[in-house]
C-alpha cells in the first residue's frame, strides 16, 4: 500500500511540486508528513510548522468569525446587510443572467447576512464565465492570490456597488465574492479591522500562533515560496517570503487572504468537530452555529448554477458540504474546502477524521489538482 509519504514524494520527485505537508487526524492518532522544500531552489526543507498561503480555504475562517457576532446578537441572519454595507442597500440585478450589464431591474428583496453567509447574495461567479455580469465582475474582484491587486475596503465596496448584481438574493450560489463581503462586514459591524477581529475571537483562543494575514520578519524562514505552472511544466515563481504577505494588505481578503500552518488550522478543524468548543474547553462558537456551518443550505438549482465550482457537493456556510458519495472521498456531510494554493482542509463529522493538504503550486483551475485527490484517496483508505 502506498505511504503519505511516497504518495507526496512522487509529486517532489516529479518536479510538479516543491515540497508539501499533509495531516490526518482521528482523535489523537495525528498523521503527519512534510517532504520536499520551501522553494524550488531546494534552500530550506520542507517542514510540519512551514507557512503557506492557504487560499480559499480561508473562507472556512471568515464564516465562523461572522457567526461569532451573531452568537453575541450584534447580528442576526435575517438582518439586511444594507445597514452595514450601505453600497449594497438598493442594488441592481441583471433582467436574465445573459442580460447586458445596462438591462436592469431592482432586486426584489434586501441582501440579508444569511446570504452573504451562503454566498447566495447574487454577486459571485457563476460556472459561465462569459456572462456580461461575469466578466464586469471580474474588473473588481480579482486574483485573490495577489492581495495588492485590491483597494481599501471603502474604494472595493463602492465599485462593487456600481456592478449589477447576476441573480436575485438567494436564487443563486455564486462563488467568492460574498466572502470578501463577510471580512469588511466584520470590520463595519465591530469597528476593528479583520485582522485584529481574527486575532482576537479565533485565532488567539484556538493557539493559532502562525496564522494571518501577513508574515512577520521573524517568522519568514518557515515561509514558502508561492509558484505557477509554466506552460512547459516548469515552476515559475509567482512570490517569494518577502513579496505579497511581507505587509498588511489594504483590503485583508476574507476569501482568501490567510497564510497559516499545518497545525493552527487544525486546531480550527478540531474546534468544529468539537462543536466550537477550543481545546482548553473555551467556547469560540456555539454548537448551533457550527451545526450551521456544516449544513448544505443549497438546493439543486443552485448547485447547477454552481456545478464547475461544487462538483455536485452543497454549500454551508465558508465551505462545501458533501451530499453524495460521488468518489470514495466523499462522506455525506464531510465539511471544508480547497485553495487555489494547492491547499485543501476537510472535517468529516461522521468519522471524527481531519485531512489538511498544504502545498505552493497554483491551481490551473477549479478542478483540484492530482495531488489533492490522492491525498483525499489516501485519507479515505482506499
Amino acid at each position: 500500500m502506498t505511504t503519505l509519504h511516497d504518495l507526496l514524494e512522487a509529486h517532489v520527485g516529479a518536479g510538479t511540486l516543491p515540497g508539501a505537508v499533509a495531516l490526518v487526524a482521528r482523535g489523537d492518532q495525528v498523521e503527519v508528513v512534510a517532504t520536499g522544500s520551501q522553494d524550488a531552489e531546494g534552500d530550506a526543507p520542507m517542514t510540519r510548522d512551514s507557512i503557506v498561503r492557504v487560499a480559499s480555504i480561508t473562507k472556512s475562517v471568515t464564516a465562523a468569525a461572522v457567526l461569532v457576532l451573531v452568537d453575541e446578537g450584534r447580528i442576526t441572519l435575517d438582518d439586511p446587510v444594507g445597514t452595514w454595507l450601505p453600497e449594497l442597500e438598493a442594488p441592481m440585478v441583471v433582467r436574465t443572467p445573459a442580460s447586458p450589464v445596462d438591462d436592469l431591474v431592482p432586486a426584489v428583496r434586501p441582501i440579508t447576512v444569511f446570504d452573504v453567509l451562503a454566498s447566495q447574495a447574487g454577486y459571485g461567479f457563476a460556472s459561465d464565465f462569459t456572462l456580461p455580469a461575469v466578466q464586469q465582475l471580474f474588473t473588481v474582484q480579482k486574483d485573490g492570490r495577489i492581495p495588492s491587486a485590491f483597494p481599501p475596503a471603502d474604494e472595493w465596496m463602492a465599485a462593487l456597488g456600481s456592478i449589477p448584481m447576476l441573480y436575485q438574493p438567494g436564487e443563486a450560489w455564486l462563488y467568492d465574492t460574498c466572502s470578501v463581503l463577510q471580512g469588511v462586514l466584520i470590520s463595519r459591524v465591530t469597528g476593528q479591522s479583520l485582522p485584529e477581529f481574527l486575532a482576537e475571537r479565533i485565532f488567539g483562543p484556538l493557539g493559532m500562533v502562525d496564522t494571518g494575514f501577513e508574515v512577520p520578519a521573524a517568522k519568514r524562514g518557515r515561509f514558502t515560496s508561492f509558484y505557477r505552472s509554466g506552460d512547459d511544466g516548469s515552476l515559475e515563481l509567482a512570490d517569494g517570503p518577502g513579496g505579497e504577505w511581507s505587509r498588511l494588505p489594504a483590503l485583508p481578503l476574507g476569501n482568501g487572504g490567510l497564510a497559516s500552518t499545518a497545525d493552527d488550522w487544525l486546531a480550527f478543524c478540531r474546534m468544529l468537530l468539537a462543536g466550537g468548543l477550543a481545546a482548553d474547553g473555551n467556547r469560540v462558537l456555539s454548537a448551533d452555529s457550527v451545526h450551521m456551518m456544516m449544513t448544505d443550505h443549497t438546493n439543486p438549482v443552485q448547485r447547477d448554477i454552481g456545478r464547475l465550482f461544487l462538483e455536485g457537493q452543497g454549500w454551508g456556510f465558508g465551505g462545501s458540504v458533501d451530499i453524495d458519495r460521488t468518489n470514495p472521498w466523499n462522506v455525506p456531510c464531510r465539511y471544508g474546502w480547497v485553495g487555489g494554493t494547492g491547499t485543501a482542509a476537510h472535517v468529516v463529522p461522521a468519522t471524527g477524521a481531519i485531512t489538511i493538504l498544504l502545498t505552493q503550486v497554483a491551481a490551473t483551475g477549479p478542478v483540484p489538482a492530482p495531488v489533492i485527490r490522492e491525498f483525499w484517496r489516501y485519507a479515505a483508505g482506499v
